[in-house]
């Protein structure tokens, strides 16, 4: 079978197509032959830094859609032939893909293969940040980084459905434009400090996601309203590390919180499960769309990576594999 990996780190030249064996479902597992891949920004971590790769050649690739091929030792619930989306510990971008059978999901009704692929690691994470971590209630407040990106799409839509007023931070006005068109009340381009005080009258918002980190983490923190809270989901920055304290959360009562779908589904999979199928049901009740804004053969994966990693993409990107 065709299959996408990297023997070494770098730039997306490093992904190669490379013919491998079909791989096989151990206990608990499940086989896919996959119709759609879906790109993910860890994916670009992982080929330039070694994010969560266990060894060389590592395939890339954090969730499918696509039909059951075979089932191991201990599975019920999911029969051959059956559509289904996946997330996976790699391995995605390839012909067929294992996934644990915990995080092997039906596919919705009324969702087509396609729509399927985009919903294993946004969804979910934009569920919970909103309502699991976030707790969002009517009549708050909420600033979204990277809001025209996957998750940015579907968090601007289900924090409106909450009752929430929607800001978001974009880094161009195209960026912007797009945002505004999946529940966003105000987009702000670049700085973001000075705007979102404007925006609530000196108040400061009352949840900050954050997906960056570094100096935009510290800026979001110093926006929030008192007894505000900010969600760390993401390090896009690159920065090292940072500890909050005492000295950071005393004076306005402010509290940080974090979010990790990949260590949730290794931690805590029933509630992974669980999360999922709730947020599953956001499209099929129409809650949120998530626009696939580009698609590429599996053999294109190193384009799909530059166009990612060029910041100039928005919605959701797609490997086409048997689809």
């Amino acid at each position: 079978m065709r299959a996408i990996e990297f023997q070494e780190y770098g730039g997306p030249e490093v992904l190669k197509v490379v013919e491998t064996e079909v791989p096989e479902p151990g206990p608990g597992q499940v086989s896919v032959d996959v119709a759609y891949a879906g790109i993910n920004f860890a994916d670009l971590k992982a080929r330039e830094t070694g994010y969560r790769v266990p060894r060389l050649p590592f395939a890339p690739g954090l969730e499918v859609s696509g039909r059951v091929r075979a089932t191991g030792e201990g599975v019920t619930g999911l029969t051959v032939g059956q559509e289904v989306t996946a997330l996976t510990e790699g391995g995605a971008y390839a012909d067929v893909a294992v996934a644990d059978a915990t995080t092997v999901f039906p596919v919705p009704a009324g969702v087509d293969l396609r729509t399927a692929a985009t919903l294993p690691t946004v969804l979910p994470t934009a569920y919970a940040l909103v309502h699991s971590v976030g707790r969002l209630q009517p009549g708050e407040t909420v600033l979204v980084q990277g809001a025209a990106g996957g998750v940015g799409t579907a968090l601007g839509q289900l924090a409106k459905a909450a009752g929430g007023t929607v800001y978001g931070v974009v880094s161009s006005a195209a960026k912007a434009d797009y945002a505004r068109e999946y529940g966003y009340d105000e987009v702000f381009v670049g700085d973001f400090e000075k705007p979102v005080r404007a925006a609530t009258g000196g108040r400061g918002v009352d949840l900050v996601l954050d997906p960056v980190g570094g100096d935009t983490l510290r800026a979001g923190l110093a926006s929030l309203a008192v007894f505000g809270r900010l969600v760390s989901f993401g390090n896009a920055s690159g920065a090292k590390a940072w500890s909050v304290g005492q000295p950071e959360l005393y004076p306005r009562g402010v509290t940080v919180g974090g979010f990790s779908i990949l260590t949730l589904a290794q931690t805590a999979p029933d509630e992974l499960r669980a999360l999922a199928e709730r947020a599953f049901t956001k499209v099929v009740d129409g809650t949120v769309t998530l626009p696939v804004t580009a698609e590429f053969g599996l053999e294109e994966a190193a384009e799909a990576h530059r166009l990612m990693g060029a910041r100039t993409s928005t919605g959701k990107l797609l490997l086409r594999v048997g689809g």
